[in-house]
C-alpha cells in the first residue's frame, strides 16, 4: 500500500481590549474604553507538511508474518537541508505453537518490533524576528525576542524497540501478553539557557538524549466458568524508568518549567527527566537541624532535588462477573510513587485552614495558646550539636506552619494512590421479538467512574488532579474536589 497526505495549518489573531476598563458598564467595545486602547495583537502562522507513506505484509503458513512501512515527511517548520525525515518501522512475530502440539498450550506467539519516529521544529524557530510594541510618542518600537532561533536545527528523533511474549493456556482459560522495550529520543528541540550578554536568555537548539525503559505485562484468566456463571479476571503493570542521557553541550542541568512558591521541574544528566527542584531541610544523621530559635534550617540553594514526578510503576485488575443475563465488572487502579508539590498546602498550612495546624500540643493544651498559656509546639529535629530539639515555638500564627519558616519539600508529597476507578452492572435482553425487529443483541447498564478513592497519601486532594501538562508535572493548585461520574448505557447491535 502507499498513499500520501498534504496538510496545512494556518492561524491568523488579532487580540485587542480596553485599557482601564468601560466608560460605559455593559458595553463591550473597544472604543469605550476609559484610556486609550492599548495597541493590537496580531499573529499569523503557517505550517506545510508534505507526506508519503508505503507499507508492505508477509504471512507464510498463518505462522510467520513480516510487517514493515516507511514514511517521509517534509515540513516547512525546518530549513531545507534539513526539512525532511524518515519514519521506518519493521515488525516480525512467529505463532510458535502452530508447531508445538501441546495439549495445554493454546496460542504462542512471539514478536520483535523496531520503528523510528520524527518530529518538526515548533513554528516560528528558525530566524529570529522583531515583535512590534506599538507607539512611543511618535516613534514605533520594536523588540527582539528573548530566544534566539536556530535557522540550522534538525528534525528530532524517536528509535524505540519492542520484545513480546503472548501466551494462552488451558483454553485460553489463562494467558498473559508482556512487552518489553527500549525508547531514545534524540535532537530534541529545546530552548537552553545562554549568557545575557548574548542579548537573549534562552536559544533553540538541537539537544539531548532521553532514554526510556520499560516492562509492560497483562494477564488473564477465567478462574471459574459454569454453564449459567463466569468471573473473569485481568491484571495490568506496568514500569518505566527513563533517564537524561545527555543534554547541550557544557549543560548538565535543564530547568523544564517553574512553578509559583518557587519549584522548577528539571532535567540533569544521569538522572530521571522531571526531578522536582528547591529548598530542602538541613540534615545531620537523617534528622531535621533546628536552629536555636526552634524554627528548621532550610538550605540556602534552591537546586535541592526534593521529589521525582514520575511513578516507581503503575496497574490496575478488572474482575468480571457473569450470571445468565447479568454482568457486573470494577476497575481499580493503582499507581505506585511519584512526588507531587502541592501549591494548596503551601499557603493553605500558612494561612491555618487545615487541622494539623490546630488542637492540643504536647502539654495536653490548645497549641493556638500562648507559650504564657501553655500553647505551642516544639517542631520534631535536633539542633547542631545533634542534641533533641526542646524548644517551643508559638503556633498561633504563619510562623509554625508557614511557608516562609518551612522549604519547599516540606509541601512534597507521595502522589501514591488506589482508585476504584470504574464500576457496570448490565442486563442482557434475549426476545424473539427482538431479532423481528432486526436487533441482534440489546444491553441496558449502570455504570460510575472515579467512584472511591481507596488509598492516597496527598491530603485533601487528588493526587491525579492538578494543572500540570506535558513537562509541567507534578505541582498542583486550586485542586477542585474530585468528581464521581454515573450514567446509562444501551448498547444495540443490528
Amino acid at each position: 500500500m502507499v498513499g500520501g497526505n498534504i496538510r496545512r495549518n494556518n492561524q491568523n489573531s488579532i487580540y485587542a481590549s480596553t485599557n482601564g476598563g468601560l466608560v460605559i458598564p455593559g458595553l463591550y467595545a473597544i472604543s469605550n474604553s476609559v484610556s486609550q486602547p492599548l495597541a493590537p495583537v496580531e499573529t499569523q502562522s503557517s505550517i506545510g507538511v508534505n507526506g508519503i507513506f508505503g507499507s508492505a505484509s508477509l504471512g507464510l503458513d498463518n505462522t510467520y508474518y513480516l510487517d514493515a512501512t516507511i514514511r517521509r515527511d517534509q515540513s516547512s517548520t525546518l530549513p531545507i537541508g534539513n526539512d525532511t525525515y524518515y519514519y521506518p518501522s519493521i515488525s516480525g512475530s512467529f505463532i510458535f505453537s502452530n508447531l508445538l502440539k501441546w495439549n495445554w498450550l493454546t496460542f504462542g506467539k512471539f514478536r520483535l518490533n523496531y520503528a523510528e519516529v520524527g518530529n518538526d521544529a515548533p513554528f516560528g524557530s528558525l530566524y529570529d524576528t522583531y515583535t512590534n510594541n506599538g507607539w512611543y510618542g511618535s516613534n514605533l518600537m520594536y523588540s527582539v525576542n528573548t530566544t534566539e532561533n536556530n535557522p540550522n536545527l534538525k528534525p528530532e528523533k524517536t528509535k524505540s524497540s519492542e520484545a513480546g511474549l503472548e501466551m494462552a493456556f488451558l483454553n485460553k482459560r489463562i494467558g498473559f501478553d508482556g512487552d518489553v522495550y527500549l525508547t531514545n529520543t534524540v535532537d530534541q528541540i529545546m530552548p537552553v539557557a545562554v549568557s545575557p550578554a548574548t542579548g537573549y536568555s534562552y536559544k533553540y537548539v538541537n539537544s539531548g538524549e532521553v532514554r526510556n525503559q520499560g516492562i509492560e505485562l497483562n494477564v488473564y484468566g477465567t478462574p471459574v466458568k459454569t454453564k449459567d456463571f463466569s468471573w473473569n479476571v485481568n491484571l495490568n503493570w506496568s514500569i518505566n524508568a527513563n533517564k537524561v542521557v545527555s543534554l547541550y553541550e557544557g549543560v548538565s542541568n535543564l530547568q523544564l518549567g517553574s512553578f509559583q512558591g518557587g519549584v522548577t521541574i528539571d532535567a540533569q544528566v544521569g538522572k530521571p527527566y522531571g526531578l522536582l527542584e528547591g529548598t530542602d531541610f538541613v540534615y545531620k544523621n537523617g534528622q531535621k537541624v533546628v536552629g536555636s530559635d526552634g524554627y528548621y534550617e532550610i538550605t540556602s540553594t534552591t537546586n535541592n532535588v526534593i521529589g521525582n514526578s514520575n511513578p516507581k510503576w503503575r496497574g490496575g485488575i478488572t474482575n468480571s462477573f457473569t450470571y445468565k443475563n447479568w454482568t457486573a465488572s470494577f476497575l481499580v487502579d493503582v499507581q505506585a510513587g511519584g512526588s507531587v508539590f502541592s501549591l494548596d498546602q503551601y499557603y493553605g498550612q500558612s494561612d491555618g485552614i487545615y487541622p494539623m495546624t490546630v488542637g492540643n500540643n504536647d502539654l495536653g493544651n490548645p497549641m493556638r495558646n500562648t507559650l504564657a498559656n501553655g500553647g505551642g509546639i516544639i517542631l520534631p529535629g535536633v539542633y547542631e550539636n545533634g542534641q533533641p530539639n526542646t524548644t517551643r515555638i508559638t503556633a498561633n500564627d504563619y510562623t509554625a506552619f508557614g511557608y516562609p519558616y518551612r522549604p519547599n519539600s516540606a509541601f512534597v508529597y507521595d502522589a501514591s494512590y488506589v482508585k476504584l476507578r470504574e464500576a457496570e452492572i448490565s442486563y442482557n435482553f434475549e426476545s424473539q421479538k427482538l431479532e423481528e425487529l432486526g436487533i441482534h443483541a440489546l444491553s441496558l447498564g449502570v455504570v460510575g467512574s472515579n467512584l472511591w478513592i481507596i488509598y492516597k497519601n496527598l491530603p485533601y486532594a487528588d493526587p491525579e488532579a492538578g494543572l500540570g501538562a506535558g513537562n509541567m508535572q507534578g505541582w498542583q493548585s486550586g485542586v477542585m474536589p474530585t468528581t464521581r461520574n454515573f450514567g446509562f448505557n444501551l448498547k444495540v447491535q443490528f
